[in-house]
């Protein structure tokens, strides 16, 4: 099996870069462990869109090791080159969480993408937020500065778009403690864009692996009260993700040929008392997702996500919103909300 890639120079020069991003954090990794003494390391799995007529993908994964406790780096392209009645061209991204083991060591999420409309017309979505169980403010800090730098002209209104998207309305409260999001970017300028595409890329990644080697180079000793806060934490960031996140449920409707890697940001471990008692803050019917989704899980305490749950929750999801699709208007969004499904209809 092979997966065809894109025709489109364009599409072609997007994801060199999201791949050249993915080469860079995982090399930083790998590296990071190695340093460290660690033998963990992140293995390649291949995906494939349509046996590869229509692209596929490759991501880096890694779980239940010394340093990492769940880790995937997610490449892929999408194209629809041989079918003129899509609108959609292609769409080329990196999609990349690591969730640390140690609790004094922050989570982080990063996204960048290119999509193409066979119209000629195209935007960026550019995505990095921290996600510490038990923040360090330097930590927020460093990683904050980072982005202002790398983005000083649309800095404002990326923090503004990020602490929006973030936002749990139900719980009154924010995943992560630095966000920047930008949607549907694009100027007259199409070199400039894919400049600052590179730029904001590689500075989350670089960022991040100075502040990872900060937090496990002399690690402290987590409490058990810190243990306790990145279950916690973990929970709340799974309980985004699959009632919130935009992102996850159109790529689970478009398509279920890649679930485990669209699942692939879920934390290992999950309180499954703590998330069914968020259940009566939920609006209907986004009740009955989450009642679903903590049906999914073992009844172990703590719930391990693994792959085999992975598929479940997945289903979940995809099957609540095909008997809800009204429902995705109350999932998170910036300042423009992206027609992914419709594009790829």
């Amino acid at each position: 099996m092979k997966r065809i890639p894109a025709n489109s120079t364009s599409a072609t020069k997007g994801h060199e870069l999201v791949s050249s991003l993915q080469n860079r954090f995982v090399s930083g990794l790998e590296t990071l462990a190695s340093t460290l003494g660690s033998n963990q390391r992140f293995s390649p799995v291949e995906w494939f869109r349509d046996g590869g007529r229509h692209g596929g993908g490759i991501r880096y994964e890694s779980a239940d090791g010394d340093l990492f406790g769940r880790g995937s780096v997610n490449v892929s392209q999408v194209h629809y080159d041989d079918n003129p009645e899509k609108k959609l061209g292609s769409a080329s991204a990196i999609s990349t969480i690591i969730h640390p083991k140690n609790p004094l060591a922050p989570s982080v999420h990063i996204h960048i993408s290119w999509t193409e409309m066979k119209n000629g017309k195209g935007y960026w979505r550019m995505m990095a937020d921290l996600n510490p169980s038990n923040e360090n403010p330097a930590h927020t800090l460093q990683f904050l500065d980072a982005m202002k730098e790398a983005a000083p002209n649309c800095y404002d209104e990326a923090v503004a778009q990020g602490n929006r998207y973030f936002f749990i309305p139900a719980l009154g409260r924010h995943r992560g403690v630095a966000h920047f999001y930008l949607e549907n970017y694009r100027t007259g300028n199409a070199d400039a864009d894919y400049a600052l595409a590179k730029t904001i890329g590689e500075a989350a990644i670089d960022t991040y692996l100075e502040i990872l080697t900060q937090a496990l180079q002399n690690p402290a000793k987590a409490t058990d009260v810190e243990q306790a806060a990145q279950l916690a934490y973990h929970t709340l960031y799974f309980f985004q993700v699959l009632t919130l996140d935009r992102g996850t449920t159109t790529g689970l409707l478009v398509h279920d040929q890649n679930d485990v890697g669209i699942m692939g940001s879920l934390p290992a471990l999950v309180d499954r008392k703590l998330l069914a008692s968020w259940i009566e803050r939920m609006q209907a019917p986004q009740n009955r997702l989450l009642e679903a989704l903590v049906a999914a899980l073992p009844g172990t305490s703590p719930a391990l996500v693994d792959e085999a749950v992975k598929q479940k929750l997945a289903e979940v999801v995809r099957s609540h919103y095909r008997r809800h699709p009204e429902a995705i208007e109350m999932q998170a969004s910036g300042n423009f909300i992206p027609p992914t499904v419709k594009n790829h209809s």
